[in-house]
């Protein structure tokens, strides 16, 4: 394993990315997403983009799993059977646009990041609810999938539209939690193929990321406290503001690098 990066880092700038992570970790276990897009959102603000990017990939893998294993064994087998297609095309479109990330200018991959953050957090802030009807479902399955394997390869999170596209269906929630744990699994490991080969993912930032994953796990155990005692709409909302702020600070920095 390859500790460089631990060496680069100013000691304040790893305290702080902790601190973002246990966060993020905490959101995660509350309301089951948002753990990639509060990362990328935190640790880009303080650190180069990509090392960002590359230091959530081990996270999202394994808290995904404790995730869907939460809820059982058959809750997992029966959300597997519902959302395999959207996960696929997840998984296709993280593969392929995930090699365009290492050409990006640092400016563009900001705006890149942004520009989904505060919109779709707005969206949902606002309290817009998308209905797909029936006849439509399969196209507003493959349009969402497709969207959300992009954000995955370029921002490191497809949470959100895979959100909006499980509220339009009429999703349960105690059943959208177990779902969205299986899209978010896979999706990322299709993230962690890819930026193996994009070269995103290396000796060091590998190393680094699975650092990450201590406080990503203790913030989780936080947060599933939290859902299982506490109203999450106000969380959530509360939440969303500030992935909101965070994605107003990348549009700084992206109009400005």
């Amino acid at each position: 394993m390859d500790f460089s990066i631990f060496s680069e880092l100013p000691f304040g700038v790893l305290v702080a990315a902790v601190a973002i992570t246990l966060f993020a970790g905490t959101v995660k276990g509350a309301i089951g997403f948002a753990l990639p897009l509060i990362m990328i959102s935190g640790l880009s603000s303080i650190m180069e983009p990509r090392l960002a990017l590359a230091s959530l990939i081990v996270p999202v893998v394994l808290s995904n799993v404790w995730q869907v294993l939460r809820g059982g064994v058959a809750p997992m087998v029966g959300a597997v059977k519902d959302v395999w297609r959207y996960a696929l095309i997840v998984c296709l479109f993280i593969l392929v646009f995930a090699q365009f990330v290492p050409s990006i200018p640092q400016g563009a991959f900001y705006l890149i990041l942004g520009i989904p953050v505060v919109i779709l957090s707005i969206i949902q802030l606002m309290g817009v609810r998308l209905t797909i009807p029936l006849h439509r479902r399969r196209m507003g399955e493959v349009i969402s999938a497709a969207v959300s394997g992009i954000l995955g390869a370029l921002a490191g999170t497809w949470g959100p539209t895979t959100v909006l596209y499980l509220l339009a269906i009429d999703t349960p929630k105690a059943k959208q939690m177990v779902v969205q744990g299986v899209i978010y699994g896979s999706g990322a490991l299709a993230l962690f193929v890819a930026h193996l080969y994009s070269g995103v993912l290396n000796a060091a930032t590998f190393t680094f990321s699975t650092f990450m994953l201590l406080p990503t796990l203790a913030g989780m155990w936080i947060g599933f406290q939290i859902q299982d005692r506490m109203n999450q709409a106000a969380f959530r909302k509360a939440t969303l503001f500030m992935l909101v702020i965070a994605g107003l600070n990348l549009l700084r920095k992206g109009f400005f690098a």
